[in-house]
């Protein structure tokens, strides 16, 4: 077992230096930032249609990201919440579809290079999986929001009837997280099938997905800790700070995308024989 993994080791080690995943993972950092203000005006302007508490939106979102980065748009989303706006969701539906798939146009790209895929499809055929990928990772954040803070209204509701023993809560507590992950996992895994411009089995994109939803929150929990703790970017870069870290975590995210990618172009081609 020990020297399996140390082969994957070796192998990822290998194809991280030939596929330069340090400028990919910055490439990718760059247009999912430019993608991240059309993608919140969309989200954003959903949200207040479910009448959601904006101090809860805000706990929980600092809970995947890192404060400061939350900070940035704290009073953007106070309002968008607060407030429905047809006009904004509009804009926002016509924005993100444009602006965030140039984000995915990078994972695709990215994803293709680990794969050694040098074959491109044609411009609308690329746009178009651009723009499904986009829905599709938009349809995980929504999923991802909602099952956490509609859990904790069911929880809230359901002890109002019934009084629950504390282990039954803390198992309801623990399961819609859970579910929460499998989403997360399974989004990535559809984005590792489809995204290689080669037909890879779903089965073996798998080990690749979990690794990567594995790793992007543990990472974001440690980067998280980091910046409340050690990294005092406020006091440096003043009100540029916010910006600097959501950029950091841009690429700290593209990393873990295409360490996930090198795993599963490694297992499909350890399955092929190669």
């Amino acid at each position: 077992m020990w020297a399996v993994w140390k082969e994957y080791a070796l192998e990822i080690k290998e194809e991280w230096s030939r596929d330069d995943v340090p400028l990919l993972a910055a490439a990718q950092a760059y247009y999912y930032v430019l993608s991240v203000i059309p993608l919140m005006i969309l989200l954003l302007a959903v949200l207040p249609y479910f009448q959601l508490d904006p101090d809860q939106v805000l706990s929980y979102a600092e809970e995947f990201l890192p404060e400061a980065a939350v900070d940035v748009f704290e009073d953007t989303i106070v309002d968008a919440v607060s407030e429905p706006n047809g006009g904004l969701l509009t804009v926002g539906i016509l924005g993100t579809i444009w602006s965030a798939s140039n984000g995915m146009n990078a994972f695709i790209q990215a994803i293709n290079t680990a794969f050694n895929v040098t074959k491109k499809r044609s411009f609308l055929k690329h746009r178009g999986l651009s723009i499904l990928l986009t829905l599709l990772l938009l349809l995980s954040l929504i999923t991802t929001l909602f099952l956490p803070i509609f859990g904790e209204a069911i929880l809230d509701a359901v002890q109002q009837v019934v009084n629950m023993p504390p282990q039954a809560e803390m198992l309801i507590q623990a399961g819609r997280w859970i579910v929460a992950i499998l989403v997360v996992i399974t989004i990535l895994t559809a984005l590792y099938t489809v995204a290689p411009n080669m037909k890879i089995p779903f089965k073996s994109v798998i080990p690749g997905a979990v690794a990567a939803t594995i790793g992007w929150m543990a990472a974001s929990y440690g980067f998280s800790i980091y910046i409340s703790n050690f990294g005092n970017f406020s006091a440096t870069y003043g009100s540029l700070g916010g910006m600097i870290i959501l950029m950091l975590w841009m690429f700290l995210t593209g990393i873990i995308l295409l360490i996930g990618a090198e795993i599963n172009a490694i297992h499909f081609r350890r399955q092929q024989g190669r």
